[in-house]
């Protein structure tokens, strides 16, 4: 589900809700300790998350926020804004040179530097989260 949140977008509000549910109240954004990230660069775009009329060649960020059944992926190309929602049944991470998120066919490439080495325990926590979701008890350290 990629949709474009440059402008209030009332579609997308209801189908981000029902596919990774409500945002966290206050009291639960305080209990983890933060839902989102910091900004990380943006290193490369799969074709399909990529604008079609504009191209994706200067600096780029994007965060990801953390939905009770999913994560939010919220980036900007050129002046416009995409959020692209990703069950945690669908999510899959590369930790290689590049920090990577695949799901769908669809992939964000994000650079390794000084913004990710900032965004570690914030992935950990992903990471948990899903794990806790899918309860997959056997990935856990």
């Amino acid at each position: 589900m990629i949709y474009n949140t440059t402008y209030n977008n009332e579609e997308y509000i209801v189908a981000s809700n029902k596919l990774l549910g409500k945002g966290y109240s206050f009291i639960e954004k305080i209990k983890l300790k933060g839902i989102g990230s910091s900004r990380l660069v943006i290193h490369k775009l799969s074709a399909k998350l990529e604008s079609n009329q504009k191209q994706f060649s200067e600096l780029n960020y994007g965060n990801i926020e953390l939905r009770p059944n999913g994560i939010l992926i919220h980036f900007t190309n050129r002046l416009e804004r995409y959020s692209w929602g990703i069950p945690y049944y669908r999510l899959v991470i590369y930790n290689t040179s590049f920090f990577t998120i695949h799901a769908n066919g669809n992939f964000i490439q994000f650079l390794k530097n000084k913004n990710y080495t900032n965004n570690k325990k914030f992935i950990e926590k992903m990471i948990d989260l899903k794990n806790e979701y899918l309860n997959l008890e056997y990935y856990d350290g």
